[in-house]
């Protein structure tokens, strides 16, 4: 792996066995993740957004298996690592923020208690120079009042400070890496922009890296470096945001961008996608798209197209470039 690279996931399988049958949610998944950035996986619900990033940390609910790939973080494959051995890495080397406060906090605990108890578990701080530090990762999440806060309970606070808190356990012990799933979906529109700016601000001063896994483009574009897009369990394009936003080349990302206004583009009208997103049991042979692409070919709707490399370091899995760079 390059120095600069912190994360490399190669051909990623995620399996879930149910009843009706085999849902590969996530099918042979590849990307790396570079130090300090803000890397956004993008896609339509059921694309295998939280699925992958999950799987991350091998944090896959019963049905479902990681079938087959790597995950290298700094150059350890965490499928063979030992589950305690991945437990020092969860919470401190590699951190969550999900899309629901209220899920993530016990309501039993002070807020300052669960930020304390997360740095005493992985042994950064003891208790009492951890509960020093409660006040100052409260003022740097920009938590109103954090000596009050420090000893509120879930239920007493609202829900942007819930997230806040949340915030505060993720890089209590200084990770490396923020998984932040779906972080301002349950928030008002005026504190999603609050907590979106704050995420940048602690990338800076906690000098971390940020996976950020949404379906919103609108914040897509605002605050990402690079972007992988994802459609039905595979990897559609990865580019950097300029360029994904300016020249979109799968056709599935122009659906994407022309179903919604494009934060940097002015267009006459909004287009949906055609269809819908296909049963994941029974999914269709070749490229996934296929029954919704405009601009399928014979050849998409009998082969997988490759993951290839074009200009700019941008990587694509389209027929429509494939060939080109065959």
């Amino acid at each position: 792996m390059a120095d600069n690279t912190l994360l490399n996931v190669e051909e990623l399988k995620v399996y879930f066995y149910t009843y009706a049958g085999v849902v590969k949610a996530v099918d042979g998944v590849s990307f790396d993740v570079r130090r300090g950035e803000v890397f956004s996986i993008v896609g339509e619900t059921g694309s295998g957004k939280s699925v992958t990033s999950r799987a991350l940390t091998r944090l896959i609910p019963s049905p479902g298996r990681i079938v087959g790939g790597r995950i290298l973080f700094e150059g350890k494959n965490l499928l063979e690592m030992p589950e305690e051995e991945l437990r020092k890495i969860r919470g401190k080397d590699i951190a969550y923020i999900f899309q629901d406060p209220s899920s993530s906090l016990d309501p039993l605990f002070t807020s300052g208690y669960q930020i304390a108890e997360t740095m005493t578990v992985h042994a950064t701080a003891d208790w009492k120079n951890a509960w020093k530090r409660v006040i100052e990762i409260l003022k740097d999440v920009a938590m109103p009042d954090p000596h009050k806060r420090a000893k509120s309970y879930p239920h007493e606070l609202s829900g942007g400070m819930k997230q806040r808190v949340v915030i505060g356990i993720s890089v209590s012990n200084k990770p490396k890496l923020i998984i932040a799933d779906e972080p301002t979906t349950a928030l008002d529109v005026s504190v999603q922009a609050q907590i979106l700016k704050l995420l940048l601000d602690l990338r800076k001063k906690y000098d971390t890296t940020v996976m950020l896994i949404t379906h919103n483009l609108g914040v897509v574009a605002e605050v990402s470096d690079r972007v992988l897009v994802m459609y039905a369990g595979r990897v559609a394009e990865i580019a950097d945001v300029y360029s994904l936003f300016g020249e979109p080349l799968h056709p599935y990302t122009i659906g994407l961008l022309k179903a919604v206004p494009n934060p940097l583009k002015r267009i006459e009208r909004i287009e949906p996608i055609p269809g819908s997103v296909p049963d994941m049991i029974n999914v269709p042979s070749g490229c996934r798209f296929h029954p919704r692409c405009p601009k399928a070919m014979d050849i998409c709707k009998r082969e997988q197209p490759p993951l290839v490399q074009i200009r700019g370091g941008r990587s694509v899995a389209c027929w429509l470039y494939a060939e080109k760079n065959s």
